[in-house]
């Protein structure tokens, strides 16, 4: 027993203690929304891949034939061994996706925020960002060494005080949001953050990891409206509903430029592997051709809701909260116990009091399993008594 694991026994001991303790699974996915743990299949309600596109035959076609072309690895940073072919063409896809002159692909969503933040914020400069903002957000902007003022979720009169109170007193500043807030499925409110952001000089940037193929037409969150959000850093994942792994951001072509030399995350982290770039060159055809498909999630999400008496989502994520994250654990048994898998959330995830099932909807669930899930919520008596109607 050393000093080090004595440190470690004593911070699990806690973490235990809390009811919040995490473990991972083996698990296997399957293309209709299941998954086998432990000899048995369960229905998953927990999963981002949106519309099952990392199971589809082409996608995975399309795979295998990057690997036979170019290998398994990238094999070292794209400022090194330069890229394979399906790099460019997935920027160029992922930019005409977006409506930007540009495009860079990350190893993933996590490096892309860590890499963009400080590219444009420094121990000089300021940053505004919603108390929700994913962790990532929060490590990139931490990363920077700029100031950070969080504002209340989505209230922009908080935002605008804030900016009328500090945006003078730094040379940049940065307003940073998620488009779908992943642990509430809410949207930000982009057609004033744009216009907000504008008017103090400071450059928005959205994390639209859970937003990209299953809201405006497919392109995302900041084009929900009847015109495009001001929105000019744009930033997402190819993991969620793309089906296969990296980040990116979405810009103009000087800001591009300069965020490829300057990204840490870019230029020391090895390059995105071919097939995933392939996959998700497979998965953009799908997601641009097929507006039936795209709709799916957030159909059979408002058919949860309504059946429960939920809000309408504007998602395919909802969260049924709960508070505690004991009780969290023992609902999601409970519900495991009847054939589904919904992972209860817990902090430092969500805040304290908070503790959840995030429940995510896909292309490949059916009807009645959700109806069946509904009923089983139903009978676990976990939701808020509905307001008596007069």
């Amino acid at each position: 027993m050393t000093s080090l694991d004595d440190f470690a026994r004593a911070k699990l001991d806690r973490i235990r203690a809390a009811a919040l303790d995490r473990r991972t699974v083996p698990t296997v996915r399957d293309a209709r929304a299941g998954v086998t743990r432990e000899g048995r299949r369960l229905i998953s309600f927990s999963c981002n891949d949106y519309l099952n596109l990392a199971h589809h035959p082409e996608v995975k076609a399309r795979a295998r034939e990057a690997i036979e072309l170019y290998g398994t690895g990238a094999a070292a940073s794209r400022m090194v061994t330069g890229d394979h072919p399906l790099m460019g063409e997935l920027e160029t896809r992922l930019a005409r996706l977006k409506g930007t002159e540009a495009a860079l692909v990350f190893g993933s969503g996590f490096l892309a925020n860590i890499g963009i933040i400080p590219c444009f914020t420094g121990p000089d400069d300021v940053i505004f960002m919603d108390e929700l903002c994913h962790a990532c957000l929060f490590a990139g902007a931490k990363l920077s060494a700029a100031t950070v003022h969080v504002f209340r979720h989505n209230d922009m009169a908080h935002l605008a005080e804030l900016l009328a109170t500090h945006r003078g007193q730094h040379p940049h500043a940065l307003i940073l949001t998620d488009g779908v807030f992943s642990m509430d499925g809410d949207l930000a409110p982009l057609d004033q953050l744009g216009p907000l952001a504008e008017a103090h000089d400071a450059w928005l940037l959205t994390d639209d990891a859970h937003g990209v193929g299953v809201l405006g037409a497919g392109r995302g969150s900041s084009f929900i409206g009847s015109e495009k959000a001001r929105v000019p850093l744009q930033m997402g994942t190819l993991s969620k509903a793309i089906g296969s792994y990296g980040g990116y951001l979405c810009a103009s072509t000087p800001v591009i430029d300069f965020v490829r030399n300057r990204a840490r995350s870019i230029v020391f982290t090895t390059g995105l592997p071919p097939a995933s770039a392939a996959a998700a060159i497979a998965a953009l055809d799908i997601i641009e051709c097929d507006a039936a498909l795209r709709a799916e999630p957030v159909r059979k999400a408002r058919l949860f809701a309504a059946r429960l008496g939920l809000p309408t989502p504007e998602t395919c994520i909802v969260p049924v909260i709960i508070g505690a994250a004991d009780q969290a654990l023992a609902a999601s048994k409970a519900l495991e116990a009847q054939g589904f898998l919904v992972v209860a959330i817990r902090p430092p995830t969500v805040a304290e009091g908070t503790a959840r099932l995030r429940i995510t909807f896909t292309a490949a669930h059916d009807d009645a399993d959700v109806i069946r899930l509904t009923e089983a919520i139903t009978a676990l008596a976990i939701l808020p008594a509905r307001p008596e109607t007069v």
